[in-house]
């Protein structure tokens, strides 16, 4: 599909499956080729869902675990600029590596708002991977040590990323038509 229609508004096709596939190879090989230790992959939900799948399918690493956080900062095509916890992280994560795995980083916050419940749980280092990166959006200044892919300050859905909770079961990402 080229484009399509969610709810009120049109979206143009942006990234094709075949090249989200090819980016979640280069960054399950790049965590792989840095041989982290026992990482524990925490996936914020909901939109990494399929990303987080995905990626898993190809690390190789050993001692490899997965948790899951719950965390809302979006209202429509816009963040709303205050994370709330839906679902936290409820076992031992001190001396920990944790990667954190976010389908999309645009002004940071949520990122602001995991990495201070990270910090205070003690974890042994914290690591960021995200599919999308918004370089023109972010305002923090934590390192992304695993980028997919820069994108420009455009709303996209499918993949995961959804408009009002539509759209998260595309296999491609789209724009928001201008």
């Amino acid at each position: 599909m080229k484009s399509l229609s969610l709810h009120n508004k049109q979206f143009e096709l942006f990234i094709s499956k075949e090249e989200i596939s090819i980016i979640i190879s280069k960054i399950a090989n790049n965590i792989n080729n840095d041989r982290i230790v026992d990482p524990l992959f925490i996936s914020i939900l909901n939109g990494s869902f399929l990303f987080t799948a995905d990626l898993m399918k190809q690390i190789i690493l050993p001692n490899t675990e997965i948790s899951f956080v719950k965390l809302s900062s979006y209202t429509g095509t816009n963040s709303s600029g205050k994370v709330r916890d839906l679902i936290g992280i409820d076992k031992d994560i001190s001396g920990r590596n944790v990667i954190i795995v976010e389908d999309i980083v645009d002004t940071g916050n949520t990122l602001d708002h995991i990495m201070d419940s990270l910090e205070s749980k003690n974890v042994n280092k914290i690591y960021i991977a995200t599919l999308l990166f918004k370089p023109n959006a972010y305002i923090k200044d934590f390192p992304i040590d695993y980028i997919g892919k820069e994108i420009p300050n455009n709303f996209v859905v499918g993949y995961g990323l959804d408009y009002d909770e539509i759209g998260r079961n595309l296999p491609c990402i789209y724009k928001l038509k201008e």
